[in-house]
């Protein structure tokens, strides 16, 4: 139970840093676009939690199986997911915001991978479940996940390419 409250305040803290930017980013002039489909996160997090609390509790009881691989694999992408984050700085965000003639973020992760925050958010839509032997959300959650990236990565590729 503390992992699934840890993962719920860790979410709301970034709700929290990303309104915060969001605030920072209007103030130096920026703009959210392509913001219609932003509701699908909303949908598919909070449906995440909530299914996976009556997966495990319903199915399960109240034992997890921790497996040192699957912790091991959280915690290695918790610091990802910082990385990710801290790499961006102010400009972080869950919704798309552009600030015009910015240059894009080139460090850390984005060094090598363009999106990489939606590969971590997949693999833990995957692992966390592991660990409370949720496999129905296990299964489907990181198959959503791909299925509102197919929406929201083109969308931020247009925003990018300033095509908004």
């Amino acid at each position: 139970m503390w992992l699934f409250i840890f993962l719920v305040i860790q979410r709301v803290a970034e709700l929290i840093v990303a309104h915060s930017n969001k605030k920072w980013m209007f103030s130096r002039g920026g703009v959210e676009v392509e913001s219609r489909h932003y509701f699908l996160f909303i949908v598919l997090h909070v449906s995440f939690f909530s299914i996976l609390l009556f997966e495990w509790f319903y199915f399960r009881g109240t034992d997890m199986w921790l497996s040192p691989v699957l912790i091991v694999t959280f915690v290695l992408l918790q610091i990802l997911r910082i990385w990710c984050i801290l790499s961006l700085g102010r400009r972080w965000n869950t919704k798309i915001i552009v600030i015009p003639n910015e240059h894009l973020v080139e460090r850390g992760p984005y060094r090598y991978i363009k999106h990489p925050n939606y590969i971590i958010v997949f693999l833990e839509l995957l692992i966390i479940p592991l660990l409370f032997q949720a496999y129905f959300t296990a299964i489907v959650f990181p198959l959503l996940h791909l299925l509102v990236l197919t929406v929201r990565i083109p969308a931020e590729e247009r925003a990018l390419e300033g095509e908004f």
